[in-house]
């Protein structure tokens, strides 16, 4: 989990100054009361037609087919924007696999960096999720197990690492995720059931859709 004063904080720091310089780029096509929310990492208002997706429950399989495109793209932590995979680092906290570091050598996504790379650019930018597990899980509508939808966020939880993970709900019992160092953005057929992540789960969220 990302913390204040770590390369991984100072990544969100960076990460804000770059979304300011992107929403400065979307002004012309999203207008300049959009692109101020997105600096600030807000939902804006959206296109009609990306409301009226979220409203009939479409919204979601676009924001799956972004996530399926991924899979194979190698974990990287720090990595993933708006725009795609990134170069990965290494910290205390995450980047290294059996001790040795692999994050600076990867281009890829961490687990929110692919959630807010599909969220994005399914939307057309009117969902802008933060670089940080614990900012999307507080970003959005609480959803019951029972009524997921494609595209909602699932968030994983252990007592020492609260909201440490984050994945796409792909339907059924399953999830598209970038899970860890060494391994590849991929699908978990039955996440639930999963002996280390089916007792972590700790909720979903589904993004907000504004109106314009």
């Amino acid at each position: 989990m990302d913390r204040d004063g770590s390369p991984a904080g100072r990544r969100r720091l960076l990460g804000g100054a770059l979304a300011a310089v992107a929403a400065a780029g979307l002004a012309s096509t999203l207008g300049a009361g959009r692109a101020r929310a997105a600096a600030h990492g807000e939902v804006g208002g959206a296109p009609a037609e990306v409301v009226a997706a979220a409203l009939d429950g479409s919204l979601g399989a676009s924001v799956l087919a972004v996530a399926e495109r991924q899979i194979g793209v190698p974990y990287a932590w720090g990595g993933g924007d708006r725009l795609g995979a990134g170069p990965g680092f290494c910290d205390d906290v995450g980047g290294t696999l059996d001790g040795v570091c692999l994050g600076e050598d990867t281009v890829g996504f961490d687990c929110s960096g692919l959630t807010l790379y599909c969220w994005y650019q399914a939307t057309g930018g009117a969902v802008d999720l933060a670089h940080y597990t614990v900012a999307q899980f507080h970003k959005g509508t609480p959803v019951a197990r029972a009524d997921l939808l494609p595209g909602d966020l699932l968030f994983f939880s252990r007592p020492d690492a609260p909201l440490h993970h984050v994945g796409l709900f792909a339907g059924g019992t399953a999830m598209i995720h970038a899970r860890s160092t060494g391994t590849l953005v991929a699908r978990l057929d039955d996440v639930f059931q999963d002996p280390v992540l089916g007792p972590q789960f700790a909720g979903a969220v589904r993004p907000v859709v504004r109106a314009g």
